[in-house]
């Protein structure tokens, strides 16, 4: 049985939850109770002592090392969102103290970091220059996982890919456009006019199959008649698209408007004159649900806001 919220709270300590996400994130003993300074037996002492404290076990043992059950997960995520708001608890007090600093942890999908990011940070840096900022790319689901572990104080992204989506706060920012791109010495790169059937026989780079962007170019192909080209080049990475673009002049890739126009800027891509018909999801600024942000980050959120609004004057598109 689960102990009373009274016991649990008079007897738990931070040092405690600390050390579990040590021992998590070692997988054994041995190697926990070096990073921590102890021995192992004052380590599997103190873990019987937390197990003792919820009344279960919280990692399997193994001969290969320790792992953390299921009770052991949600403990563990709680244990990163308090070590996480202690951290943002003592960078607020020294912003305090000296009028500016702090740090702020977020995290992008790809397509964010061109459209809004970049002159989102621009812009805080020039609020409070004394900031540290830490950025992560990434794909959705990881992001929403660090931001749920309390990692990341925000992430730039989408909540649909997550069955969990009512853990988070969401506010919309921007739709996102798509484009289609080859590198510069592809046989259609400087082609006028270009069909999807046409693009059929050439070989794809596309991102992984779960993923939103990989959902829309099969449901443009669907939508055509066509079949989606077979043995495609799966991966998420930008920056592992670019240079298989650039290797082989015989590859499409799929990649977000703001990307594109960066590679277009900068001649590392050419952009194929065909608009898909099929309509991208939107990301926007994604907490935890409920969670109470540091000044840094919710000078950063405005920044975000104020980056997403520049973008659409420039398109002339109207307010969300």
């Amino acid at each position: 049985m689960l102990p009373s919220l009274s016991s649990i709270a008079s007897r738990l300590r931070f040092r405690q939850l600390t050390l579990l996400v040590a021992l998590d994130e070692a997988g054994s003993l041995h190697r926990a109770a070096d990073q921590l300074g102890m021995t192992q037996p004052g380590l599997t002492k103190a873990l019987r002592e937390i197990e003792s404290t919820f009344g279960a076990e919280l990692f399997q043992r193994s001969p290969k090392g320790v792992q953390a059950n299921e009770l052991g997960r949600c403990i563990l995520r709680y244990a990163r969102v308090i070590g996480s708001d202690l951290g943002h608890l003592r960078e607020e007090l020294d912003g305090v103290l000296r009028g500016s600093g702090g740090r702020v942890a977020v995290g992008t999908i790809t397509g964010a970091l061109h459209s809004v990011l970049i002159g989102a940070l621009a812009q805080l840096r020039q609020t409070q220059p004394a900031l540290s900022i830490e950025v992560r790319e990434g794909i959705s689901s990881e992001l929403l996982g660090l931001v749920n572990e309390g990692r990341l104080d925000l992430a730039i992204c989408r909540t649909t890919v997550s069955s969990q989506a009512d853990h988070f706060d969401y506010e919309a920012l921007e739709d996102e456009q798509v484009a289609l791109a080859v590198g510069l010495a592809h046989p259609l790169a400087k082609a006028r006019r270009v069909t999807l059937a046409q693009l059929v026989r050439y070989r794809w780079i596309l991102y992984p199959g779960s993923m939103p962007l990989r959902t829309l170019a099969e449901r443009e192909f669907r939508e055509a008649g066509l079949e989606l080209p077979p043995y495609p080049i799966e991966t998420a990475s930008s920056l592992a698209t670019l240079l298989m673009l650039k290797q082989d002049p015989k590859l499409v890739a799929l990649m977000a408007e703001g990307t594109m126009a960066f590679c277009e800027e900068h001649g590392i891509a050419k952009r194929l004159p065909l608009s898909l018909r099929a309509r991208h999801e939107g990301y926007g600024i994604v907490t935890r649900r409920g969670a109470r942000l540091s000044p840094a980050a919710t000078l950063l959120v405005q920044c975000l806001r104020d980056a997403a609004g520049r973008g659409r004057d420039e398109a002339g598109l109207s307010p969300r």
